[in-house]
């Protein structure tokens, strides 16, 4: 990877047709990255409360002093429904990526906010699966791997672009060997495909991070651009943290007993 300096130019508005002075894209920069964090953030918390609602409304304490299913936990994790639980967040994130630029910004602010909301449904299962404060230890150091990649991806003077079409190749294979341990079923190939998949949203975060504020150029001086990029910024983020924790939580998550 080359050193290279990402201010060497003149800041533009790319388009517009207008230079800006060099403490305007700063703060312009600044008030971008600001903007795609806090959306991520505020996925991540609603994402949070709805798994953690759905695993209150889903569980209780049976006879024998041990978790039981309610009837509604029942229907999101063992019905049918599950399927739709399951595959609904890749809906979200088909409509996004295909439909963002068509949709107004609070149509795209509503539909990422209510993605986050399905996932969290979606998510609300590991606390079925793993102990509380195992889920909560491994997202804290989730938290704190991204916040360091994160940091590298936006202060680093390398280029990450050719780590970040490897990643992009490693994201792919992870899909395909995902699909085909559906079928085998195997506990060493699900191993490997979480080491893998820490590896890869490892250096996704950091690629994605520089990459984004990279395209702060494209959208400087353009109002509403800059907003609906910044969230489809937060999507890629908060899906390269999602990934991680569940991957973390896979490999080091402490299972409730049997």
């Amino acid at each position: 990877m080359a050193d290279y300096d990402r201010n060497a130019y003149a800041p533009y508005a790319a388009g517009m047709g207008r230079s800006m002075s060099a403490a305007q894209y700063d703060a312009g920069l600044r008030s971008y990255m600001l903007g795609i964090y806090n959306h991520m953030s505020i996925a991540l918390a609603i994402s949070g409360l709805v798994a953690i609602g759905a695993f209150m409304l889903g569980t209780t304490t049976g006879a024998n002093g041990r978790l039981a299913l309610t009837p509604f936990g029942q229907a999101i994790w063992l019905s049918p429904l599950k399927w739709v639980v399951m595959l609904a967040p890749l809906g979200f994130v088909l409509l996004l990526s295909f439909r963002w630029e068509r949709m107004s910004y609070s149509a795209l602010l509503g539909t990422f906010y209510s993605f986050a909301a399905i996932m969290g449904l979606s998510l609300s299962s590991v606390f079925v699966i793993y102990k509380l404060g195992s889920i909560a230890q491994v997202f804290f150091i989730t938290a704190a791997a991204f916040g360091a990649l994160s940091l590298f991806g936006y202060t680093t003077k390398k280029d990450l672009s050719a780590m970040g079409k490897f990643m992009l190749m490693g994201l792919f294979g992870l899909i395909i060997a995902g699909l085909v341990n559906i079928f085998m079923q195997s506990s060493a190939l699900q191993f490997a495909i979480n080491v893998i998949g820490v590896l890869v949203f490892a250096g996704l975060t950091a690629w994605d991070t520089q990459r984004l504020k990279e395209e702060y150029d494209v959208v400087a001086g353009d109002q509403t651009l800059m907003q609906k990029w910044s969230l489809m910024g937060a999507l890629t983020l908060y899906l390269n943290f999602i990934n991680m924790f569940q991957m973390l939580l896979q490999l080091f998550g402490v299972r409730n007993e049997e």
